[in-house]
C-alpha cells in the first residue's frame, strides 16, 4: 500500500505535481513503476463497463500538449516575474483568475501547474511519497 504525505502545493514538483494536477482535473491517479525505485503518474480513461479502459501518462509539469491546454482552460495569467543581466526571463509567475495568491518557478509550467493545483486543491496536496524525490 502506498503512503501519502501533505506537501505544500507551493513546493510540489515532478511527479507529485503531475499526481496534484491529475487530482484536480477530476482523474483517480495512479502510480507506474518505470524501475525499482521511479515511479510516474497514470490515469485511467474510460471505463471498465464499456470496454475501453486505457491508461494516459500524466505529465503535466514537463509535456506542453498536456499542461500548455491547462492554462487557457483554467484562465491562468502567466507572466515574466524576474530576469537575467542579458534580460533572458529567469523566473515565471501564474495565478488563476480569481485568486489573490500566485505561484513563481524558473519552469513556466510549473508555475502554472501549481496554480492549477491550489485552485483546486488548496494549499497541501496529499501525494505518494514515491513521487517526491
Amino acid at each position: 500500500m502506498t503512503d501519502f504525505v501533505e506537501v505544500k502545493t507551493n513546493e510540489l514538483t515532478g511527479g507529485g505535481l503531475n499526481w496534484a494536477v491529475a487530482k484536480a482535473e477530476g482523474y483517480e491517479p495512479m502510480l507506474f513503476p518505470h524501475s525499482r525505485n521511479e515511479y510516474g503518474v497514470v490515469a485511467s480513461l474510460g471505463s471498465v463497463e464499456e470496454g475501453n479502459f486505457t491508461f494516459k501518462p500524466c505529465v503535466y509539469c514537463t509535456d506542453w500538449s498536456q499542461g500548455g491546454p491547462l492554462i487557457e482552460s483554467e484562465e491562468l495569467t502567466v507572466e515574466p516575474s524576474a530576469w537575467d543581466w542579458k534580460g533572458a526571463c529567469v523566473l515565471w509567475r501564474a495565478q488563476q483568475e480569481g485568486e489573490s495568491v500566485y505561484f513563481e518557478h524558473t519552469n513556466l509550467l510549473v508555475a502554472a501547474m501549481r496554480a492549477i493545483a491550489h485552485a483546486k486543491l488548496g494549499d497541501t496536496a496529499s501525494v505518494p511519497k514515491e513521487l517526491l524525490s
